[in-house]
């Protein structure tokens, strides 16, 4: 009986210490650590510069007025299409004349009188230059009559009609300069046109003095610039012009770092503009002069305008219009059937680009030699063959050979 208890202890015991052996056992055995992993495919990549820019109409017109002068209410609005040559877009008339102080006055008024007193004297010049024609008239025919007789000599007569010339070209002298003294005092007296002439507003309510404005170019009214009756002077902007159906463009603001790896006719993707789907573009320009800017965080950038055309119909974005935000990504390079990784598996290991493959459930370190990298894939010259599955987001603490298994996603 004591036998049997004490076997019976020693059975109970070992089964304890073999349960208390085996869960030490499994808690301590190395488990493989916990990864996100990708894989090696081949496809088509690209790499792009993406940047915001914004609409605008290629050749805008600006509507500025001719001369100083009253501009009317303007009665058009945005959006409303105008026809070169033939749609008023505003009118003018002739400025208001200035205010004479007293002193101002009688500097005009004394004007006019001394212009009036020298009209006087050049209409008492021609009375004395039309009484020495008719006698330089009246001699030369008495001359002529006397040289048919044979009483007077030839030169004489010659110096007759040269006496006749000269009367009357005293005459016409005499005649201009009473146009020219009319012509100063209506100038004199245009002066003293004042806010309270009666003359005033009939010379400005005439309709000969409207002066209309017409559009430049066809398209569509895109903004007005002064719409109030006000006086203007000469060349201010009064509305813009353009045509954004057909003659819309993308002006981008690219860094100067950016800029250089962009060349005319790179294709380009507009995308976030509003509409359905994205647009196809390509860079027509890109300016060779840059433009010190300030970012929002204060720091300094040199930024380069990028200049796009639109390779889409223009139904496709017919609700876009002059200075509109738009998302673009002009590519720069691209490349098909091509070997991708996914950018986050790379590191740099001794001044070479590696990554951590697994291998039969552990990590293998290997050297590889890419091409351009996007940010989120990169492409792959050698070192790795499609299918091959890596490691993503390798962690410092990660090594070679280490057992690994892959993170499951609920």
């Amino acid at each position: 009986m004591a036998k049997a208890k004490k076997r019976s202890r020693l059975i109970l015991t070992t089964a304890t210490l073999l349960l208390i052996g085996g869960a030490l056992a499994v808690a301590f055995w190395p488990q493989p650590t916990i990864v996100d992993m990708g894989q090696v495919t081949r496809g088509t990549m690209q790499l792009t510069i993406d940047e915001e820019g914004r609409t605008r109409v290629r050749d805008a017109y600006v509507v500025s007025t001719p001369v100083a002068g009253q501009l009317q209410r303007v009665s058009v609005q945005p959006g409303d299409p105008v026809v070169r040559g033939e749609t008023i877009v505003a009118h003018m008339r002739p400025t208001n004349p200035a205010a004479l102080d007293v002193r101002t006055r009688e500097q005009a008024q004394a004007v006019v009188t001394a212009a009036q007193a020298a009209l006087r004297v050049a209409q008492a010049d021609l009375n004395a230059a039309l009484a020495n024609r008719d006698l330089a008239d009246t001699e030369l025919a008495r001359t002529e009559q006397l040289v048919e007789r044979g009483i007077s000599s030839r030169a004489a007569l010659d110096s007759a009609q040269q006496a006749a010339r000269v009367a009357q070209a005293n005459v016409d002298t005499a005649e201009a300069a009473i146009s020219m003294r009319e012509a100063e005092i209506a100038n004199a007296q245009a002066e003293l046109i004042g806010f309270d002439d009666p003359r005033l507003a009939a010379a400005i309510g005439t309709a000969d003095d409207d002066i209309p404005l017409f559009a430049p170019a066809d398209g569509r009214i895109l903004r007005v610039i002064q719409e109030s009756e006000t006086s203007l002077p000469a060349g201010t902007p009064i509305m813009e012009i353009g045509n954004i159906e057909n003659d819309l463009e993308v002006v981008v603001e690219l860094l100067s770092t950016d800029a250089v790896q962009v060349n005319e006719g790179d294709p380009v993707i507009i995308a976030d503009w509003g509409g359905p789907a994205e647009l196809a573009g390509e860079v027509t320009r890109v300016d060779p002069f840059g433009i010190t800017q300030f970012s929002a965080l204060g720091v300094e950038e040199q930024r380069v305008n990028a200049v796009i055309s639109f390779n889409s119909p223009s139904e496709d974005y017919s609700g876009l219009g002059h200075g509109f935000r738009v998302e673009t990504r002009i590519v720069v390079w691209r490349a098909e059937d091509t070997l991708i990784v996914p950018a986050s598996a790379l590191f740099r290991s001794r001044d070479a680009w590696a990554v951590f493959v697994v291998v039969e459930g552990s990590a293998q370190l290997r050297t590889i030699e890419i091409g351009p990298n996007n940010g989120i894939e990169a492409q792959i010259i050698s070192g790795l063959s499609e299918g091959d599955r890596v490691i993503l987001y390798p962690s410092s603490g990660l090594s070679e050979g280490m057992s690994v298994a892959e993170r499951v996603v609920n």
